[in-house]
């Protein structure tokens, strides 16, 4: 817990506290790399989110660490290290399954880019390749983001640097932008993108300014890279708090920058159920993976492609997969070991209705079942079908083999006397929750 003088006012931008609700907190490793770049005469400390959320009591997950000494520097200090990056030079430090990223303090830009133009290297069409421009911390702090991601703590001396009272905004619960939003923007789009996503993790509230320049700028997110605005995907919706960021990001009108959506229905509710879901996986501790959530999400986009009025059309329903998703691929990059689980979910929704001979007995083999019952599970919710489709297989499950064979036997005799028998299409004539197949 946060000790209650430290957010005293004080003449200084240092703000000494206690170590003992700290240290258990912090990564010992990484006040070990502090410590050994401060006995080699640099000056190095603690940065960014790690700082943010043990000022805001939430226990840190990463920890970077910024320094004056430079990437060939800090790699004749540690051993097991390596430099990485061309653009951005940074530094890995490793021990054992541990790595901490060490940045070199940078200078900014101002807006003409007047001061540093002469240092930039840039390739023959103008685009810069690398800017690794060494400054001051008070440099450093200019070119970040937020006020709250740009408070520097040493935790040797337990000992802060603030130098635009990031510290005050934690206490006051606001993200404020360093300089002007609209400029930081432009500068890069995918700020507006963090701002959202630190104001649903801390319950911050979100400046005017840059509430305007997202509404502003938002459009800029459209020439951000698909493999970057993937990394912003799993960020955003993959660590307990999708839900909240999805209303946001509509809300701003910046969620088809992130996500392929179904025009014809825009509210659907298998949407807000599919970030729900995430979030409580999350939170139990259970296994999560973005190809189960884009399988979630763009399934209304695949059931509009090939719904018909009896149900699906089935050619269409296989046909439209690749589409579907290669459309998603040039909004947000996905890797190829995803496309496969993708399809896989959507390949049992189909198996899962059927339910006739010995084929549940071979689906509930298939790698994927667990993944696409649990999907079965979040689409009858959202249908608010009566079928017990879900509670059929939650007991098929549980049940011994002379229990299962005993519901596959009801089932086929259900089927029968409903006259709905088609050796072709499964147990039934139609597929698909009415709900969802307006």
């Amino acid at each position: 817990m946060i000790l209650k003088n430290l957010f005293k006012k004080t003449s200084s931008n240092k703000h000494p506290i206690s170590s003992k609700d700290w240290d258990k907190n912090i990564s010992s490793f990484a006040v070990e790399i502090v410590k050994k770049l401060q006995d080699h005469n640099y000056e190095a400390y603690l940065v960014g989110g790690c700082v943010r959320d043990l000022l805001a009591n939430i226990k840190p997950k990463d920890f970077d660490i910024a320094t004056n000494a430079e990437p060939r520097e800090i790699r004749k200090i540690f051993k097991a290290s390596r430099i990485i990056g061309k653009r951005f030079q940074l530094v890995h430090i490793y021990k054992g399954k541990q790595i901490i990223e060490v940045a070199t303090f940078r200078a900014g830009f101002n807006k003409d880019n007047t001061t540093i133009e002469n240092d930039l290297i840039k390739d023959d069409a103008g685009k810069i390749i690398r800017d690794n421009i060494w400054g001051s911390i008070e440099d450093d702090c200019n070119r970040r983001d937020f006020s709250i991601n740009a408070i520097y703590f040493c935790p040797i001396n337990k000992t802060f640097k603030d130098f635009h009272q990031g510290i005050q905004h934690v206490k006051e619960k606001k993200i404020i932008s360093i300089g002007d939003p609209l400029y930081r923007f432009e500068e890069d789009p995918v700020r507006s993108l963090r701002a959202i996503r630190f104001s649903t993790k801390l319950n911050f509230k979100i400046n005017s300014k840059i509430k305007e320049a997202i509404y502003e700028k938002g459009e800029l997110l459209g020439d951000i890279s698909n493999a970057r605005l993937f990394d912003e995907f799993c960020k955003i919706f993959l660590n307990g708090y999708g839900y909240g960021n999805y209303k946001k990001l509509v809300s701003f009108d910046v969620a088809k920058y992130l996500i392929n959506l179904e025009k014809k229905y825009p509210n659907n509710k298998i949407y807000d159920e599919s970030f729900k879901n995430t979030d409580k996986r999350f939170k139990d501790g259970k296994s999560i993976t973005p190809g189960f959530l884009l399988a979630a999400i763009l399934w209304p986009k695949l059931i509009e492609r090939c719904s018909s009025e009896n149900g699906i059309n089935v050619r269409k329903f296989f046909r439209s997969m690749d589409s579907v998703i290669a459309e998603q691929q040039r909004i947000t990059a996905i890797p190829r070991k995803f496309i496969s689980y993708i399809k896989d979910i959507w390949y049992l929704q189909l198996k899962l209705n059927d339910r006739l001979k010995n084929n549940p007995n071979k689906i509930i083999k298939h790698p994927r079942f667990r993944a696409g019952y649990d999907f079965l599970l979040i689409r009858e919710k959202v249908s608010k079908d009566k079928s017990d489709l879900g509670k059929w297989w939650t007991n098929f499950q549980r049940n011994d083999a002379k229990s299962q064979q005993k519901m596959l036997e009801k089932v086929k005799k259900t089927v029968e006397s409903n006259g709905n028998y088609n050796p072709r299409k499964g147990e039934g004539k139609e597929f698909g929750f009415s709900e969802e197949l307006r």
